[in-house]
């Protein structure tokens, strides 16, 4: 797993005082404008040593803001097990918090769970939720939001869902992180290795670790991603609706 050694953040620092907040309500600020703003929250590393609530579901109470995070768990079906569906779902916010973790009931026969690696095991499909339920929950947790990921369309096939491409920030495909993948894709690990500072998967993985790195790769380079994605994207840049060219008035 993910390195303990990092101190959790100072309690009295994990959110804004009462004024500031309602300053950045008024003035129409995100909150996880406002916590990079000021340093709040969980800085660095630290997201990465808060316990992992296993299959809570929703995390009640949470103002889950503009990112999330997501990462899945699979387990192999058909013959040999080759075939990948999902069997756990997990997703956190900015600040590294849990948002979303439940196991997958999978509707076929499962031929390898893949534990050593999965981390799922036949005794965890005891109090799994359906399908159906986790599709609709996550779908719920994704909409109108920035999704982070690491190679996330994998994640979002096994849950048969789909996100605008320009809301997504993946930590698989960003030009900054090309020369950790030696001319490959860089593998989730070696980024938190070598960025982070931290070491993960070392035994079985767990998706909600996976997510929180995740998050936090984003944002060490959040100015980077912003960049990139305006690039990417230069229609649904701030300001690129008030720059069109107004019609110009017929001459009377």
């Amino acid at each position: 797993g993910a390195a303990q050694s990092s101190k959790v953040a100072d309690p009295a620092r994990t959110g804004p005082s009462p004024s500031l907040a309602a300053w950045a309500a008024e003035n129409d600020v995100s909150a996880e404008s406002l916590a990079e703003a000021y340093g709040l929250g969980l800085p660095g590393n630290a997201m990465l040593a808060e316990p992992e609530k296993e299959n809570a579901g929703r995390t009640p109470g949470l103002d889950v803001g503009k990112y999330v995070a997501l990462d899945c768990e699979m387990v192999g079906v058909g013959e040999g097990g080759y075939e990948s569906v999902l069997a756990r779902v997990s997703l956190v916010d900015f600040h590294g918090r849990q948002v979303y973790d439940s196991f997958v009931r999978p509707r076929e026969k499962v031929t390898d769970w893949r534990t050593a690696v999965s981390g799922i095991a036949p005794r965890k499909m005891r109090l799994a939720r359906e399908f159906e339920d986790v599709q609709a929950e996550v779908a719920e947790l994704l909409q109108d939001r920035i999704l982070i990921g690491h190679d996330v369309k994998h994640d979002l096939d096994a849950l048969q869902l789909t996100h605008s491409i320009k809301d997504i920030r993946d930590t698989s495909k960003f030009p900054g992180f090309r020369r950790y993948g030696n001319g490959k894709k860089p593998a989730l690990r070696k980024l938190a290795e070598e960025i982070l500072k931290v070491e993960i998967q070392q035994g079985a993985h767990s998706s909600v670790e996976d997510a929180k790195v995740t998050m936090a790769l984003f944002r060490r380079h959040k100015p980077a991603f912003d960049v990139d994605n305006t690039n990417r994207f230069p229609a649904f840049a701030p300001g690129a609706r008030s720059a069109a060219k107004k019609p110009k008035k017929k001459k009377k």
